[in-house]
């Protein structure tokens, strides 16, 4: 058996890293959840979270994976027999396709390449034939987590405006969320889905949906049973801070930290972080000689970059030996691309120092495994990271512990 010196570098794109200041947040006893201490907890929690999403609308926490997050925006927005547009822009996306489909929601889904995002104009197409309007909803993945691609929510939701189609916006910001720009009020989006160990940098087990009042006052009518993912039962306690089930107590806990590191930073400066290394990242993977698998450059993914392995060199051979030589965890390829990509995880608790290591880890692995690729990498990573940080943005990140 390969044994290590030394941490075990996990960059896949999620569950990301956790910091020690979240750690160490969570490392308390277990209390009352139905104490005037814990009451504070959970309308701190709640508070913070609608910081995060960018919005004045309720932001519920389940604790689930964001599988049941997915769910409860289904069972409470949506009947059977109603249609939905959704577009294929990777495996989360035809995920939430095929669960929107078991509670008998009819599908329109628009095929995709797995190379980009949404495209805005082919939702506004499909509205302005909508003259009827039986779409109830569009449902869209704002970052693919298994692609590299991110759409522009705000452009979507242009299109459905120009349309003039009354359909709710139902986005999937799971991977997105406080690593990518995310603007629920702004971009006017109705239901929000997201989840904890990802720009969170939290452990599984925390569910999200950021709610608005038309998302809201559809719940009210719609004819899908529910019961643990009601938005109403769990609101009317959320209100003094408590929940109707048992949460996640430590978890919420590392919640509150993490709110806290990411607000010290700042939202606009944890998204330029990302962007600049996703920007080194594919600066590496370009000098290498391989094919960043997102192909339309204004959907680049702030968050993970997904590589294309040269014909004839499987992805997960390549994956197992960066691990058994240098400790070091990549994302593997999902269902289509399964085998044909290996995936870079660059969220969360991470900086330049951080991602050096990484891309020095892909790049050593790449010889060990005989991959063709251009030596050289790294050093172009590093000559884009030298460049200043724009603005003002300081050079040490207090996301970093």
């Amino acid at each position: 058996m390969t044994r290590h010196q030394g941490r075990h570098f996990l960059h896949i794109p999620g569950p990301s890293p956790v910091p020690e200041r979240v750690l160490r947040a969570m490392d308390m006893p277990v209390i009352d959840h139905r104490s005037a201490e814990f009451g504070e907890l959970g309308k701190a929690v709640l508070s913070g979270s609608q910081k995060i999403f960018r919005t004045a609308s309720p932001v519920i926490i389940y604790p689930s994976s964001g599988t049941g997050a997915w769910e409860a925006a289904i069972v409470n927005t949506l009947s059977p027999g109603d249609k939905v547009l959704m577009v294929e822009t990777g495996h989360f996306a035809t995920l939430w396709r095929q669960m929107a489909a078991r509670w008998g929601v009819e599908v329109d889904f628009i095929p995709g390449d797995w190379r980009r995002g949404v495209d805005p104009a082919m939702i506004e197409e499909k509205l302005a034939a909508d003259t009827a309007h039986q779409i109830k909803a569009v449902m869209v993945v704002h970052n693919e987590t298994s692609t590299g691609a991110t759409s522009r929510i705000g452009e979507v939701r242009a299109a459905m405006d120009r349309a003039k189609h009354p359909a709710l916006l139902m986005v999937d910001t799971i991977s997105g969320l406080a690593s990518a720009d995310f603007r629920f009020d702004e971009w006017k989006v109705d239901v929000a889905v997201s989840c904890s160990q990802k720009g969170f940098m939290l452990p599984p087990g925390l569910g999200f949906n950021a709610v608005s009042d038309r998302a809201r006052a559809v719940a009210k009518t719609n004819k899908m049973p529910r019961s643990f993912w009601d938005w109403e039962d769990m609101l009317k306690l959320n209100a003094n801070g408590f929940f109707p089930y048992t949460p996640a107590t430590n978890l919420l806990y590392g919640l509150r930290e993490a709110i806290a590191m990411l607000l010290e930073e700042g939202l606009d400066e944890v998204f330029a972080r990302h962007q600049r290394l996703a920007e080194a990242t594919r600066a590496a993977v370009q000098h290498w000689g391989l094919e960043v698998l997102c192909q339309e450059p204004r959907d680049y993914s702030p968050v993970l970059t997904a590589v294309l392995m040269p014909p004839g060199h499987d992805a997960d051979q390549f994956r197992q030996v960066v691990l058994d030589n240098y400790n070091m965890s990549l994302g593997s390829g999902l269902s289509k691309v399964a085998g044909k990509v290996f995936r870079i995880g660059h969220l969360g608790e991470c900086n330049e120092l951080t991602l050096m290591a990484a891309l020095s880890g892909v790049e050593m692995g790449l010889r060990v495994a005989g991959v063709p690729h251009r030596a050289g990498g790294v050093d172009a990573a590093m000559a884009l990271l030298e460049q200043p940080m724009p603005g003002n943005a300081p050079r040490h990140l207090a996301v970093v512990n």
